[in-house]
This record gives C-alpha cells, structure tokens and sequence, in this order.
C-alpha cells in the first residue's frame, strides 16, 4: 500500500464517507486535533511508570479513534462507533477515583514535576484544543451531545491523571496590588 495518493495536494481530504472537504475546514481540523491528541497520550503513555495509568491511557487512545471517526462523518449514523454516555461515565468514574487519591489544592499549580505528568499536561491542553474546535464544528453541523460532554470529561480526566502523577506541587501565588 502507498502511503501516498496524491488526491490530497491541492489542499482537499477525504471523509470518512468519502465526501471531500478542504484540508483547513472545521471538521478537519476538529478530527485531526483528535488525532494529535491520540498521539501526545501515545506519547505521554510511554512515560507514566503507573500500570493503571497506562491502561487507562491505552482505553482512551483507542475511544479516540472513534470520536475521531464519528467527527470524520457527517451523518453519523453512517459511523458504526458511536461515543455514547456509558464512555462519559467511564471518564467521570476516572476522574472521582483519582481525585478522591490526591491533595485538594485551591491554587493554580505549575505543572509537570516529572515527565510522565508533565506530558499529560501537554496532552490536556491539546484536549481543551479540541473541545473549542468541535465547539466551532457544532456552530454549522451536528455534533452529538454525547461527543460534547466526553471530550469535555475527557481533558478532566487527563488533569486528573496528571495530577496523581504529579511528584511535586509548586503553587503560584499571585500578589494582590492595592
């Protein structure tokens, strides 16, 4: 297989469905954050030395390509794997254990103590990238509301994550000026 098609070079790509779309076009650039996403958590996984963070990290990447694929349709009936509530309530159940297990701080802190915490930091951020891309995409087209709430869920989680792994809390403090 090519790994090239050239149907790409003047700035068009294909969906899912077939249909194409410019390389630029919200839905695109909603799916393929998605996709780089993916890639930092893939990333970010080779670096948390936790077994159940890993696991956890290894689930999601592979939900991602369905929300990825469900973003890449227009008609999404037409995409067989859907993101439904029970994905939400995997991630929200995520998130209170791991919130329940660290320091409750009422500060900002400076992320990333250590490698693994700080590359899913990385990874939130191109999360909540995400969340305003799809966000934009929902202004013009049907985006599910099940969609919606994971990816919000979802940079949540990975905060969550992060924070468990985190080996050392910096504050910031800021100065109040009178």
């Amino acid at each position: 297989m090519k790994i090239y098609t050239r149907t790409g070079d003047k700035g068009t790509t294909s969906l899912y469905d077939g249909s194409r779309l410019a390389k630029d076009d919200i839905r695109v650039e909603s799916y393929g954050t998605i996709d780089e996403l993916n890639s930092c958590l893939g990333l970010a996984r080779n670096f948390v030395e936790d077994a159940e963070s890993r696991e956890i990290i290894y689930k999601i990447q592979r939900e991602l390509f369905n929300v990825a694929g469900e973003l890449a349709t227009p008609d999404t009936s037409a995409f067989p794997e859907t993101i439904n509530e029970s994905h939400v309530r995997f991630l929200e159940e995520t998130i209170d254990g791991y919130i329940a297990r660290i320091e409750q701080v009422d500060k900002f802190i400076v992320p990333g103590s250590n490698t693994g915490s700080a590359a899913l930091h990385v990874a939130r951020t191109v999360c909540r990238r995400a969340e305003r891309r799809i966000l934009t995409l929902s202004r013009d087209a049907h985006v599910s509301e099940s969609l919606m709430k994971y990816v919000n869920r979802l940079s949540d989680c990975i905060y969550a994550m992060a924070r468990f792994l985190e080996t050392e809390l910096v504050y910031v403090h800021f100065n109040k000026k009178d």
